[in-house]
């Protein structure tokens, strides 16, 4: 109930989106750490063969729709979008919309300060303060270091963890390491603060 998007989650429903953005060209990445390569198609082709879910035990991230937009193109549907009322002094938003399938995710990673609020679907987040750093492969996916190291991470050692749905909001502090993992298919928007 953080804030209320209802408009924006209605122009973000597969059927509305499809119809308005299917034949535009959209940049897919991927989440590894040290390869993010880039991949132009049309958006209907990325949900109909793409937006799947992230097998089980593949190592390696699958494509996703989340940082690279045509802002001009999209500009009507982000119009809509109304962003988290609270902000950092003498910060502005920089907004990145993504759309991802289930079991896909980024691996651990920081950067500046800044909120994920989900449309659609459900995002795990797991979160460590600067001081400690998660053992982790850089390059492997979070589904693969939730299945293979979570489990076996002694409690002193676990994150800070929790899962945002429809309406939520997450606030991800300054230089703290984090990893997503969708649970469903997700629609969700990040503003970061710099």
């Amino acid at each position: 109930g953080f804030s209320d998007n209802t408009k924006f989650q209605i122009l973000c429903s597969k059927s509305s989106l499809l119809q308005e953005y299917g034949e535009r060209m959209v940049r897919l990445s991927t989440a590894n750490t040290y390869s993010y390569r880039k991949v132009d198609v049309r958006f209907e082709e990325f949900v109909d063969l793409l937006l799947r879910p992230q097998h089980p035990v593949s190592l390696f991230a699958r494509h996703y729709f989340f940082g690279d937009k045509n802002f001009t193109e999209w500009h009507s549907l982000f119009d809509n979008y109304k962003a988290p009322r609270y902000m950092l002094p003498h910060t502005t938003g920089a907004y990145s919309f993504g759309i991802a399938g289930p079991g896909t995710g980024v691996p651990f990673h920081w950067h500046g300060p800044g909120y994920s609020e989900v449309i659609y679907g459900r995002k795990r987040w797991f979160l460590y303060p600067p001081d400690k750093a998660p053992h982790f492969h850089p390059n492997y996916t979070t589904l693969s270091w939730v299945k293979d190291t979570y489990p076996y991470l002694p409690e002193e050692e676990k994150p800070i963890e929790c899962t945002i749905r429809p309406g939520e909001v997450l606030y991800f502090p300054d230089r703290w390491w984090h990893a997503t993992l969708n649970l469903d298919t997700s629609v969700f928007i990040s503003t970061f603060l710099g």
